[in-house]
């Protein structure tokens, strides 16, 4: 079990993605950078963070990754310290893009957030949930199927994470946002290729994943006119 403050928890935004459905928008600007109401995708999640307690940001990158540097600086504006992991033309993936990070990520869980996500889960829950982690464990935040997913991947067996075929209620989507032992990489080799779902899969195996649902605010930022209708919707919002 790992028990620590919020600050000295570390959180980690993927943001080193292509954005291939958001073209031509991501020709010239990384994904994370494109503006909702008035910000970038991922200073709403660099304000919440620091809003929550957070201190240490580690942020990957890839496509234009040099503007993400330029704009978010070592993060000193949002009152937070940010480091960089830069990866290859082409990305890692998730899982190979966080097991190049780990080194700057230390050995205590952290917080997962995808950079492509508009959500309102209390980050502040970070601490508590990583309380009770186990040594290669993880537990991941669930919203409701979106329109574009209607069909989920998963189900939650209380707090255990099952697959989307075991459901006995509603199936549900993973949200992007998740904490993670480091352990949970371990056997990622360096510079690997490689997707967080094979992982997930195994970990789901030994019933190694726990889960909850949240019912606020998301979207997956997944195509321009999505980002248009956020962009709206945060903009009409007092």
């Amino acid at each position: 079990m790992s028990e620590q403050n919020p600050g000295a928890m570390k959180a980690f935004i993927l943001a080193a993605g292509r954005g291939e459905r958001m073209r031509p928008l991501t020709d010239t600007t990384p994904k994370p950078l494109l503006q909702v109401g008035g910000k970038a995708l991922i200073v709403w999640h660099l304000e919440r963070l620091a809003a929550c307690g957070f201190h240490e940001v580690i942020i990957n990158h890839a496509h234009l990754g040099a503007q993400i540097e330029a704009a978010l600086g070592d993060g000193q504006p949002f009152g937070l310290s940010i480091r960089y992991s830069p990866e290859p033309p082409g990305a890692l993936e998730t899982a190979g893009g966080i097991a190049q990070a780990l080194p700057l990520l230390g050995s205590a869980p952290f917080l997962l957030v995808n950079g492509d996500v508009w959500c309102d889960w209390d980050f502040s829950l970070a601490r508590q949930r990583a309380s009770t982690l186990s040594t290669g464990h993880a537990h991941l935040v669930f919203v409701d199927n979106p329109p574009q997913h209607p069909s989920g991947d998963f189900c939650l067996d209380g707090k255990t994470v099952r697959y989307a075929l075991e459901a006995k209620g509603p199936t549900l989507t993973y949200a992007g946002i998740g904490l993670f032992s480091p352990d949970f990489f371990n056997s990622v080799p360096a510079g690997a290729i490689m997707k967080l779902r094979p992982l997930l899969d195994a970990a789901i195996a030994k019933a190694w994943v726990s889960g909850e649902r949240h019912r606020g605010k998301w979207v997956d930022v997944g195509s321009p006119q999505r980002l248009t209708e956020l962009d709206k919707e945060l903009r009409q919002t007092p």
